[in-house]
């Protein structure tokens, strides 16, 4: 890549432990469902010389770049414009049949994080947008603070965000809107939370932090999708193939943790019920009994890895 790329400043999080747990085989087909800027994809290619690759995103810009990485690999590597959530229908439509293995890191991309013009980050002033497909008709971050209720925004922002003044940020955001100056910009809205929240000095993380994420997870309906995400991965994998997802905040590594132990058999009723009716049943192994975390070495290089944690299961046979 070229030395203006954003991969000059991206690190690929927990790169080495994903192809080593994903246990690369000859010959397989391997998908990158969240392909972003290509770095576990490449890594994934370069294990093997045998094995082919999808990749899957739903950013134009970060398929642009992953192409450029992955140009040397040309012959082994399908590009497919998509969200993540629909990888039964992209696996459908490319007759792929059950692939080998599947990695999904759930973090938003550098690429989106540096940009200033996407509204990820309060470090730039953009428009609010957060859409992680940006040519999406879908509401911008901007569109939901300007059109849902009091009670909705600080819904999104305690539950998705897990932020204790939610319902004060929202008052204030409905009270500045209702004065005819609704939020349309980074730079506002996270102006508006530090003087509403007015964190202590030795607090580690921007006061805005929390909002901006339940926003984006909610503007892109990240943990919507999430389930069923995982439920058709497990579904597309051949016996013994290899799902690795890697989240960032509790509330993804939740979901995903639980789905998993539900579909390696755990049941999760209450214990006087009859009859398991919560779904649970046995098609995988749990491979990574604790989740994998990130070591101070990658920390100090990549600080935005601190909070990452992988889990690999492994498709068994039909019970």
């Amino acid at each position: 890549m070229t030395e203006n790329t954003p991969d000059k400043l991206h690190f690929t999080v927990l790169k080495l432990e994903t192809v080593e747990m994903l246990d690369v085989r000859n010959g397989g087909i391997y998908v990158d469902a969240t392909l972003g800027l290509g770095g576990h994809a490449e890594a994934i290619l370069q294990a093997n010389d045998e094995v082919r690759l999808m990749g899957i995103d739903q950013d134009g810009e970060a398929l642009r770049f992953a192409r450029e990485r992955l140009q040397p690999f040309e012959g082994r590597t399908t590009f497919v414009s998509s969200n993540f959530s629909e990888i039964r229908n992209v696996l459908h439509e490319a007759k792929a049949g059950e692939v080998d293995g599947i990695v999904a890191d759930l973090g938003v991309s550098s690429l989106q994080l540096d940009s200033d013009e996407r509204g990820f980050s309060f470090r730039f002033d953009a428009p609010l947008d957060m859409r992680m497909d940006a040519s999406s008709e879908g509401p911008m971050a901007s569109e939901l603070l300007a059109e849902l209720s009091e009670v909705e925004i600080a819904d999104i922002i305690y539950r998705h965000g897990e932020e204790r003044f939610s319902r004060r940020i929202a008052r204030w955001i409905v009270e500045r809107r209702e004065g005819g100056t609704p939020i349309r910009t980074t730079k506002e809205l996270a102006d508006l939370v530090a003087r509403a929240v007015r964190r202590k000095p030795k607090d580690k993380i921007h006061p805005a932090t929390r909002t901006f994420q339940a926003l984006r997870i909610a503007v892109n309906r990240e943990l919507e999708i999430l389930e069923q995400f995982l439920i058709d991965g497990i579904d597309s994998l051949k016996t013994d193939g290899r799902f690795a997802v890697i989240t960032f905040h509790s509330l993804e590594d939740r979901i995903v943790k639980q789905t998993f132990q539900r579909l390696a058999g755990k049941c999760f009723c209450p214990p006087r019920m009859p009859k398991c009716i919560c779904g649970a049943v046995k098609k995988i192994e749990i491979v990574t009994r604790k989740p994998i975390v990130p070591g101070d070495d990658e920390i100090q290089q990549n600080p935005r890895s601190r909070s990452a944690k992988l889990r690999v299961v492994r498709r068994i046979a039909d019970q």
